[in-house]
Parts: structure tokens; C-alpha cells; sequence
């Protein structure tokens, strides 16, 4: 939301250390838009779909999922496909 952009993004940077920590994460990357104010998307790899199960359900995601849910309008989340070999 406007005007809490610092906020958002604080909670997201404490997010990095730990999530990298977990057993299962490959990559675990933070970007922002240089277009628009408040807009983060965090570019993640995980070595499968429990992974990532097990990502979402940790004290830190938790945390994180609490104390932004009244500062985000909106979150997107895709689960890609690497087509490359």
C-alpha cells in the first residue's frame, strides 16, 4: 500500500537469510521494480513441491504472511517451469 513500502520491504529482506537456510532451497532471490514504488517480487527455486510445502509452513513464512497482510494489496504467485535443458 502507498506509503508503506519501507515496511513491506523490511519484512521481506527478513525473510532471505532464513528461507536460503532451509533444506530443499536452491535459490532464493529478492528484486524491485525500478518502474514502480512497492512493487517486489522475490524469484525463488526449490528442489520440489515439498519444498516448498514445507517453506510456506515455517515460523518465518508464518511470521512474514502476519505481519504484511495489512500492508500488501495484492500477492501473485506463479510456480514456472524451467523450459530451458
Amino acid at each position: 500500500m502507498p506509503g508503506q513500502e519501507e515496511q513491506l520491504c523490511n519484512e521481506l529482506l527478513k525473510l532471505i537469510e532464513p528461507s536460503r537456510a532451509e533444506k530443499g532451497c536452491i535459490q532464493y532471490k529478492l528484486h524491485k521494480s525500478l518502474e514502480e514504488k512497492g512493487i517486489f517480487v522475490f524469484y525463488e527455486t526449490w528442489a520440489d513441491e515439498n519444498a516448498i510445502s514445507t517453506h510456506v509452513n515455517t515460523e518465518h513464512y508464518q511470521t512474514y504472511r502476519k505481519n504484511i497482510e495489512t500492508i500488501i494489496d495484492t500477492m501473485d504467485v506463479y510456480h514456472l517451469d524451467n523450459m530451458e535443458s
